[in-house]
C-alpha cells in the first residue's frame, strides 16, 4: 500500500476546528487540542440546547394560557379540556399568542370551553366505584 502523509487533509481539519473555535477564551481558541475539546463540548451543548428550546417555549406557553384563564375565571386544565370537546384545535403557540395580544378574542375561546365542560372520565368513575366499595362492611 502506498503511504499516506495526510497533509492537507490534517491541515484543513484543524483549520475547520479552529475557525469553530473562534471567540473562545485564550488556548480554546489558539491551541489545535484544546479547542478540539471545546469545539466538541460546544456542539454537544448545542445540540441539548436545540432540544431544550423547545421545552422551554412550550412551558412559556402553557403559563401565559394558565393566567389568561385564571383571569377569566377558568383553570388550565379545564379551558384546554373544553377547547378539546369543542373541536377546536389551536396549539399552545396561538393560544398563547391569543392570551397576549387579542383578550376578547381568547375570551371568546374561555366562553365556547365553558359552554363544552369536560366529561367524567372513566379513571375518575373507577376510583369513585373502588373507593364505595372499599367502605362497605360486609
Amino acid at each position: 500500500m502506498p503511504r499516506v502523509k495526510r497533509g492537507t487533509h490534517r491541515r484543513a481539519s484543524r483549520k475547520k476546528t479552529l475557525a469553530l473555535a473562534s471567540g473562545f477564551f485564550l488556548t480554546k481558541s489558539k491551541l489545535y487540542r484544546s479547542a478540539q475539546e471545546a469545539v466538541e463540548k460546544s456542539l454537544k451543548f448545542g445540540y441539548v440546547g436545540r432540544k431544550r428550546k423547545k421545552r422551554d417555549f412550550r412551558s412559556l406557553w402553557i403559563v401565559r394560557i394558565n393566567a389568561a384563564a385564571k383571569a377569566a375565571g377558568i383553570s388550565y386544565s379545564k379551558f384546554m379540556a373544553g377547547l378539546k370537546n369543542a373541536g377546536v384545535e389551536l396549539n399552545r403557540k396561538v393560544l398563547a399568542d391569543l392570551a397576549l395580544n387579542d383578550a376578547s378574542g381568547f375570551a371568546q375561546l374561555v366562553e365556547t370551553a365553558k359552554a363544552n365542560p369536560p366529561a367524567a372520565s372513566t379513571v375518575d368513575k373507577a376510583k369513585t366505584v373502588k373507593k364505595v366499595e372499599e367502605k362497605k362492611v360486609w
